[in-house]
C-alpha cells in the first residue's frame, strides 16, 4: 500500500505561484508513475502532469505547459507540482497519483489516464484570485 499526502495550496493571485508537495508512506516511490490531477467544482477530473518512475520523460497537460513543471525526489519520497504564472481557471483540488510501473507498458497514453493510477492522495485546495 502506498499513502500520499498533498501540501502546498492555498489561496494565490493571478500570476503568483505554488509549489505543491506529495509525500509518500508505506512503499518508495522508485518504482511508481507518479502524476498530478485535478478537479474544479463541478466538473470532471483532469489530467495536469505525470512523471515516469525513472523521472526521465514527463508530460503535460496543454493547458499548464509551460507553467508547470512535475519533478520527484525518490531519496524522499516525495513529488512537487511546480505551478507559476497562475490563472483562475487553475482553481481546483489538486491530487497526486502513484501508479506501479509496468515494465514495457507505461505509454504515455496511460499516464496521463486517471484509471492508470491505483493510489491517489486526498487533495489540496489551490484557489487563484483574479
Amino acid at each position: 500500500q502506498v499513502q500520499l499526502v498533498e501540501s502546498g495550496g492555498g489561496l494565490v493571485q493571478t500570476g503568483g505561484s505554488l509549489r505543491l508537495s506529495c509525500a509518500a508512506s508505506g512503499r518508495t516511490l522508485s518504482s511508481y508513475n507518479m502524476g498530478w490531477f485535478r478537479q474544479a467544482p463541478g466538473k470532471e477530473r483532469e489530467f495536469v502532469a505525470t512523471i515516469r518512475w525513472s523521472g526521465s520523460s514527463n508530460y503535460y497537460a496543454d493547458s499548464v505547459k509551460g507553467r508547470f513543471t512535475i519533478s520527484r525526489d525518490n531519496a524522499k519520497n516525495t513529488v512537487y507540482l511546480q505551478m507559476n504564472s497562475l490563472k483562475p481557471e487553475d482553481t481546483a483540488v489538486y491530487y497526486c497519483a502513484a501508479a506501479a510501473r509496468i515494465p514495457f507498458g507505461d505509454t504515455e497514453s496511460r499516464l496521463r489516464d486517471g484509471r492508470t493510477y491505483g493510489y491517489w492522495g486526498q487533495g489540496t485546495q489551490v484557489t487563484v484570485s483574479s
